[in-house]
């Protein structure tokens, strides 16, 4: 079906948004401050879970002050303790001009529903329930014209029902599968590194309001599933990938897992048995046990470099999963999910208040030229590093010469979050801004 013979009384809008996640909500909120009409079509009935470890570094937390979120009564934390090769290094977040010094964890479940919510409140029109199948395009021109939609009820189910949206614009935020993207034969590419992560969440009183988020680059589990972990003589075997506890503030943690297509473990191992043993050798005093578990071990893709493109064609933009934005150095997405969503809006704004359409496109295009600027580079190098640590014997030395080392481990943290000082700054943000300059942008 083409937008030109479409019937009458759809709606229509300046611009759909189609996904209510971080990058949907925030492209939908700044879209609507620019004063356009925005739809934001989200398939589920909020509020709803995804899967995260729910940690928002100092990136995401200027990215939210960025948008005007009020984030008071969050969980903060101020940095990293990272557990590897028999060592604990704790790490302060940096101090910079560029960021905020402190993190926060927020679940996913409150966090989307706020900058939905958030949208709203700036003239976003979210709907709930609204399970896009497919773009609508123009048959003249090619270009992406709207939606289709089928009705999703409270309990998930398929209504029958059907709606089409129409609109000059539509932005696919609409995750990793990303039907709208795939539709245009926006495959993903093959050269670009996949994770993949699971989390689960436990009751624990001891670690809720820890002052830091911890990874543990090793997981150490017993050979026998059955031994005890705490004893000195039980032989234990090294499983792949690294793990993480982030505390929630609200007498829970947040626990995962994750890994990197790079190893060679990737896709041949059961994650969530992985967690579950790894989970099993934490001390007692922290409660992480299955009478504990408050929620199932639920995974998902990581999908990372701008492992989709074009970032924009045809009147489609993808932001945040649907574009591979995620950082292959610390698997996180939410920052620049939320980053792509404010230029995203920029670039359509500048767009839609052109006359000519040569200058309309122009402007649209300006987003994926915008974007492989600021990450390109970085995420160039994130990839190389991915190919370096999923090497086990490389991982293994890096831990145990890196690890000791604090000032090289600060200067890491400074590089896999981030965040660096964009301008200026001391001989560590000058040379991480080099590093990225120089390197080919993703």
């Amino acid at each position: 079906m083409s937008a030109a013979t479409a019937g009458r009384g759809e709606d229509t809008a300046d611009v759909i948004v189609v996904g209510a996640g971080p990058g949907g909500s925030a492209t939908a909120a700044y879209l609507a401050q620019h004063g356009l009409d925005v739809l934001l079509l989200e398939k589920a009935t909020f509020p709803r879970d995804k899967i995260c470890g729910d940690g928002l570094t100092p990136r995401a937390v200027k990215e939210l002050v960025n948008l005007g979120v009020d984030t008071t009564g969050w969980a903060r934390n101020k940095g990293l303790r990272i557990e590897g090769g028999g060592h604990t290094l704790t790490l302060d977040w940096p101090r910079t001009a560029s960021f905020p010094d402190y993190g926060l964890v927020r679940r996913r479940a409150e966090l989307d529903e706020t900058l939905a919510r958030h949208a709203v409140s700036r003239g976003a029109r979210l709907l709930e329930g609204m399970n896009v199948t497919g773009p609508l395009r123009d048959d003249r021109t090619g270009r992406v014209a709207g939606v289709q939609v089928k009705i999703v009820g409270a309990d998930g189910r398929a209504t029958g029902e059907r709606r089409t949206f129409l609109a000059p614009v539509v932005v696919a935020s609409d995750g990793v599968s990303s039907r709208l993207a795939t539709a245009l034969g926006r495959q993903k590419r093959e050269d670009r590194p996949m994770g993949v992560a699971v989390r689960t969440y436990y009751t624990s009183p001891a670690r809720t309001r820890d002052d830091y988020i911890a990874s543990w680059l090793e997981l150490w589990v017993p050979e026998d599933p059955q031994a005890d972990p705490t004893r000195a003589d039980t032989k234990k075997i090294l499983l792949p990938g690294y793990a993480w506890l982030f505390p929630t503030g609200d007498g829970s943690v947040n626990v995962g897992l994750g890994m990197i297509d790079t190893s060679p473990a990737f896709g041949s191992v059961d994650y969530k048995d992985v967690l579950r043993r790894w989970a099993a050798t934490l001390p007692p005093g922290w409660t992480i046990s299955p009478e504990t578990m408050t929620a199932p071990v639920r995974g998902a893709a990581l999908p990372m470099c701008f492992n989709r493109e074009p970032l924009y064609a045809d009147g489609l933009l993808l932001v945040g999963d649907a574009g591979g934005m995620v950082n292959p150095f610390n698997g996180e997405g939410i920052d620049y999910a939320l980053q792509a969503g404010r230029v995203a809006a920029e670039c359509i704004a500048q767009a839609l208040a052109r006359d000519d359409a040569a200058g309309r496109e122009a402007a649209l295009a300006d987003y994926e030229r915008a974007m492989k600027a600021s990450l390109g580079g970085y995420f160039t190098l994130g990839r190389q590093f991915a190919g370096l640590i999923g090497h086990p014997e490389v991982m293994r030395l890096a831990v145990r010469y890196g690890l000791p080392r604090k000032t090289l481990m600060r200067l890491l943290l400074k590089i896999m979050a981030n965040l660096g000082q964009t301008r200026g700054g001391r001989l560590d943000d000058r040379v991480i801004a080099a590093l990225t300059r120089v390197t080919p942008s993703a």
